[in-house]
């Protein structure tokens, strides 16, 4: 399963390989680090040896949920990443729900579909 869901303006798909870049860029950007790294990036290497690997893992252990990026229809520009996982491997039913999005969409259309 790819998507996970399509609205007028947004599509959640399942992350590639490929998206290290995307997560990269998001990563880079001070106002999406601020509350969590104090605005620091997050290094390339970090993103391509951890985040990515482990974002596939989940979603290769637990097809209902995972990982997904978001992508605006309109442009096919990825703004960022939604997650439903579970919040501990070994009790799957519970789950948390999380997001990281390009400042400047938070508050648009594209993301209020999402529930932001």
């Amino acid at each position: 399963m790819e998507t996970l869901l399509e609205t007028e303006r947004l599509l959640l798909r399942r992350f590639r390989k490929s998206d290290a870049d995307n997560l990269f860029e998001l990563d880079s950007d001070p106002e999406v680090m601020r509350f969590l790294s104090g605005g620091t990036r997050t290094p390339r290497d970090v993103i391509e040896q951890d985040i990515l690997p482990r974002f596939l893992h989940i979603d290769a252990c637990f097809p209902t949920c995972g990982f997904f990026a978001a992508i605006e229809k309109v442009s096919g520009d990825f703004i960022g990443w939604f997650s439903f996982r579970p919040s501990d491997e070994s009790v799957p039913r519970e789950v948390t729900l999380g997001f990281r999005v390009h400042a400047v969409h938070l508050g648009l259309p594209e993301t209020q579909d999402a529930g932001i």
